[in-house]
């Protein structure tokens, strides 16, 4: 039996549709009730400006964070420091991009080398130049909600991303919520939680650390009820955001089961029609369209035999792991605990009264496609605009629509007019020139 199987994802690329951008508001943008002189960003990746599967300059700098305090300024919005690598590390973590596709149309992606690693902690992990000036962008890149209230985050066995952000004899003993509330600020944005569910679905619903757990609804109260009481001490304002579902992601959409069948029938002349997964609860079966793999399942393993001349994937009795699947049980699941992380999100934003930012429910209406400002965007791999090459994390144009989805929220919460984000002026991924 060959070993080895084109997997024929079939990437259409999607016509952009186009219109005359509409005209800007010409009133005087006016600050509400709000004081945005003293604004940081509380959050995770998507508020450091992680993209491309990394932490580097370009994305750094179109953080959605970094492009609602530069339209801040126009009511009253001070100095927005971000934590970026310097020119001569502009690389920073490292990162991929894309080279264009293949005759099967799959996509061809390059990793771009590190250039911001200082050396390697004890269990061989990167170290990064550290970053210790005065920052406004608080966005720690893996920062988990659960795990943002202990101390030893920042420790050099801990979190790489917060580790450079502080100094090395508080390192050990500073939590992230500590870390947050030693800043000066008159308004925040926080978008944490997301990491508290997303690890455990992109690794399948398999929880092996602490990082890729699935939080539980209790634990995710109290963390939150603690980073909210301390950020709105002395009645600060500020907003806050839901939970994306993360079936709308393409990191979930792009290798299907349809695919995955069609490339095992071509491969085996007809000889073998399904894929076989193994579930959450222990009991192989074949896929359904209902499954959910991973954006970075090996399609090379598929059809290689072990030891028992097996084929991988092609029987039950070698079926693929659950690690580079969510089975249906587990999308239940998962989607289950957003819609009551939500819920509680939605209750603390009403009794705080800060604005709130519904992602959850926008990127619902964008997963089919959906025509923003003239812009079609859509949770398809690449060409949906808005989700950068790791499929999770944004392109310059997706954080260009989230921040608009912030101002909005923020404009109605405190009556405040600050102006958006024209998003034709930021691109999806770029493609090779």
């Amino acid at each position: 039996m060959k070993n080895k199987f084109n997997l024929y994802i079939g990437l259409a690329l999607l016509g952009l549709a186009s219109s005359c951008a509409p005209s800007l508001d010409e009133l005087e943008a006016t600050k509400g009730t709000a004081d945005f002189s003293k604004f940081i960003a509380v959050g995770n990746s998507l508020t450091a400006g992680y993209s491309n599967n990394g932490l580097y300059l370009e994305g750094q700098k179109v953080a959605f964070p970094n492009l609602i305090a530069e339209r801040m300024k126009e009511v009253g919005g001070g100095a927005f420091t971000s934590p970026f690598f310097s020119a001569d590390q502009a690389n920073g973590s490292g990162y991929i991009t894309f080279k264009g596709f293949t005759d099967s149309g799959s996509p061809i992606t390059e990793p771009v080398a590190a250039q911001a690693e200082r050396g390697k902690n004890a269990q061989g992990g990167p170290l990064y130049t550290k970053y210790l000036d005065l920052i406004q962008n608080l966005g720690v890149p893996g920062m988990r909600l659960d795990l943002g209230t202990q101390p030893g985050m920042g420790s050099e066995a801990g979190n790489p991303y917060f580790e450079r952000l502080l100094p090395d004899a508080t390192k050990n003993s500073t939590s992230y919520l500590q870390y947050v509330g030693s800043h000066d600020y008159t308004f925040f944005s926080f978008w944490l939680g997301n990491n508290d569910v997303l690890g455990f679905a992109t690794n399948g619903g398999v929880e092996s650390n602490i990082t890729n757990k699935l939080i539980s609804l209790e634990t995710f109260k109290a963390a939150y009820t603690a980073f909210i009481t301390t950020l709105t001490q002395g009645e600060k304002k500020g907003v806050v955001a839901t939970i994306p579902d993360v079936t709308s992601v393409p990191f979930f959409n792009t290798v299907t089961t349809a695919r995955l069948n069609a490339a095992v029938e071509a491969a085996t002349g007809g000889q073998a029609k399904n894929v076989y997964i193994a579930t959450g609860n222990g009991t192989p079966r074949i896929a359904t369209a209902n499954d959910l793999f991973i954006l970075t399942f090996p399609t090379a393993k598929l059809g290689v035999e072990n030891a028992l001349k097996i084929p991988y994937g092609l029987h039950p009795l070698n079926p693929i792991e659950s690690k580079y699947v969510l089975d249906e049980g587990e999308i239940n699941l998962v989607v289950s605990r957003i819609s009551e992380i939500n819920a509680f999100i939605k209750e603390t934003a009403a009794a705080k009264k800060l604005a709130l930012a519904d992602v959850h429910a926008f990127l619902n209406k964008v997963k089919t496609g959906y025509i923003y400002n003239g812009v079609m965007i859509s949770s398809a791999y690449i060409t949906g605009n808005a989700f950068s090459l790791d499929g999770v994390h944004l392109t310059p144009m997706g954080n260009a629509i989230v921040a608009n989805l912030f101002i909005d929220a923020i404009n109605k919460q405190y009556g405040s007019s600050i102006g958006k984000m024209d998003i034709s002026l930021y691109p999806g991924v770029n493609f090779p020139g």
